[in-house]
C-alpha cells in the first residue's frame, strides 16, 4: 500500500510539473504575439513612425530579402559564416587563455601578486575601444575582430578560472599532497575539476562577449560580416535592416547557447539534477 500511495504522489508531482511547464511556454507565447501584435499595430495605425521603429512585418520581410535576393556585401550565409568563424576563433582563444592564465595565477601567488596590478589596469580600460586600434594595427581583414573578440573573452573567462581555483577545497589538496601527489598532479585531478564548473559558468557569458566583440569590429571597418550589414543599414537609414540584422545575431547567439549546455551537460554528468523551489 505504502508503494502505491508513493506512485500516486510521484505521478501527481509528475503531473504539477508538466502542468507548469505548459503554463510557462503559453505564458511565453502570449508575451511574443502581444508585443509583436501591438508592435505591428501601433505601427499600422500611426502611434509610432515605421520609418524610425520599423515594424515587424518590415523585418521578416527585410530577412527574406537577404535569404533570396542576397545582401548588398553578398548571399547572407556567408555574413553569418564570417561572424561566426571570428567569433569562434576570439572565443576559443580568449577562453584557452583565460583558462590557463586563471589556473596558473590562481595556484601561484606570487604570479598572482605580480601580475594583478597589470589585470586590474588592462581590465579597467573599456574593450571596445580597442577595436578602433586593433582595426589600425590589423586592417580591416579577420585578424582584428578576432583580435577584439580575444580580448572580450580573455577577462570573463580569466576572472571565473581564477576564482573557481581559490575556491577548491584546501583540505581535499593537502591530502592529495599527503598521499605524494606532485603540484601538476594536483592541478589537474584536484583543483581542475573544482574550478569546472566556474569555468563552464563563464563560457555561457562568455560567447555572448565574443559575438560582441566581432559585431563592433565588423561595424568600426570590414568587408563582410553581420556588424557590415547592421552598418550599412544604419548608414540607409534602414530600420527594418537593423532589427533584422539584431534577429540573426539573437539565432546565432541561441543556438550557440544551446550547443554550450549540451557540452555543459555531458562534461558534468556526475552533478545531481537541480531543482527550484516549484520541485523542478
Amino acid at each position: 500500500m505504502h508503494e502505491v500511495e508513493l506512485r500516486q504522489v510521484e505521478l501527481e508531482a509528475l503531473g504539477r510539473m508538466r502542468r507548469r511547464q505548459n503554463l510557462v511556454h503559453a505564458l511565453r507565447v502570449a508575451v511574443l504575439v502581444v508585443t509583436l501584435g501591438g508592435w505591428e499595430l501601433a505601427g499600422r495605425m500611426g502611434w509610432i513612425d515605421p520609418f524610425f521603429f520599423s515594424m515587424p512585418s518590415m523585418i521578416v520581410g527585410q530577412i527574406w530579402t537577404w535569404i533570396t535576393e542576397g545582401t548588398s556585401q553578398g548571399p547572407l550565409w556567408v555574413q553569418v559564416l564570417v561572424t561566426l568563424e571570428e567569433t569562434a576563433l576570439g572565443f576559443l582563444i580568449g577562453g584557452v587563455g583565460g583558462v590557463i592564465a586563471g589556473i596558473a595565477l590562481g595556484r601561484n601567488k606570487l604570479l598572482a601578486d605580480v601580475f594583478s596590478l597589470y589585470i586590474k589596469i588592462a581590465n579597467s580600460i573599456p574593450r571596445v575601444v580597442l577595436g578602433s586600434v586593433f582595426i589600425i594595427a590589423l586592417g580591416l581583414g579577420m585578424a582584428s575582430k578576432v583580435a577584439l573578440a580575444v580580448v572580450m573573452v580573455f577577462f570573463v573567462v580569466f576572472a571565473n578560472a581564477f576564482q573557481g581555483v581559490r575556491e577548491a577545497d584546501r583540505n581535499l589538496i593537502a591530502n592529495a599532497h599527503i598521499l605524494g601527489a606532485t603540484k601538476r598532479q594536483v592541478t589537474m585531478t584536484v583543483v581542475l575539476p573544482a574550478a569546472m564548473s566556474w569555468i563552464l559558468a563563464s563560457l555561457h557569458v562568455s560567447f555572448g562577449f565574443a559575438l560582441v566583440g566581432a559585431v563592433v569590429g565588423e561595424f568600426l571597418g570590414s568587408r563582410q560580416g553581420i556588424g557590415l550589414l547592421i552598418s550599412t543599414a544604419q548608414g540607409a537609414f534602414n530600420a527594418a535592416g537593423v532589427f533584422a540584422a539584431m534577429i540573426v545575431l539573437a539565432v546565432v547567439a541561441l543556438g550557440a547557447e544551446f550547443l554550450l549546455t549540451q557540452f555543459e551537460n555531458r562534461l558534468l554528468k556526475w552533478r545531481p539534477p537541480q531543482f527550484t523551489e516549484n520541485g523542478h
